[in-house]
């Protein structure tokens, strides 16, 4: 039976996510650098998207600031043809024309919303409908888009209406993994030297 990678689940517990056991965890740093055409922002921003088959769930986690422009929208698009190739783009695959509760309007801001990629109201019709009109399709391209590199995630705002700031999701990197996987093996060898010590009778 598959596990959960360590990756995911070390940063579950940091997010508060409870993913399955196919969870696979993806990430990405937001610049205008990374955008089509590139631009001048300063807005600098980064993205967690934790995805899981088995329960259907796509966690977002976003967190901006710094933007020239206020925002009017963010979404993943997918899937560009060739992966990590920041000079491709793709069409929007999820809920237009923004996700839902997204913090409009503002500079800096963050998100964090929990999807059911089995329903669908969390795409875009475009892409169901590219997609033979089947919501289980669009879920697995999607799926499958993100763990090959073909999707990224942007901002848009009235400064660059195509996009100010995006990038594209890849593995998650560890640095916060290894530190709490650290954390939970330290509290892991504590427990197991104390019931690895002798019990011993208490002298009155």
């Amino acid at each position: 039976m598959a596990r959960v990678s360590l990756a995911a689940l070390s940063l579950a517990l940091v997010l508060g996510w409870a993913p399955g056991a196919d969870a696979t965890v993806l990430f990405t740093t937001l610049s205008g650098a990374a955008e089509v055409p590139p631009n001048a922002s300063l807005g600098t921003g980064n993205a967690r998207v934790g995805i899981d088959p088995a329960t259907h769930q796509m966690h977002v986690i976003i967190d901006f600031s710094g933007l020239t422009g206020l925002t009017t929208a963010s979404h993943i698009h997918c899937c560009t043809a060739n992966p990590l190739d920041i000079t491709q783009t793709a069409g929007v695959a999820t809920v237009t024309p923004t996700f839902p509760g997204f913090p409009l309007g503002v500079h800096a801001g963050s998100y964090d919303q929990t999807f059911d990629m089995s329903l669908a109201a969390s795409y875009n019709p475009a892409f169901i409908t590219a997609n033979n009109n089947s919501v289980a399709q669009a879920e697995a391209v999607l799926f499958a888009g993100l763990l090959a590199g073909k999707a990224y995630l942007n901002i848009h705002t009235d400064f660059a209406p195509r996009g100010e700031i995006r990038g594209f999701l890849v593995p998650e990197p560890g640095t916060m993994v290894l530190f709490v996987a650290g954390l939970l093996g330290m509290v892991t060898i504590g427990w197991r030297r104390r019931l690895q010590q002798p019990v011993r009778a208490r002298i009155s």
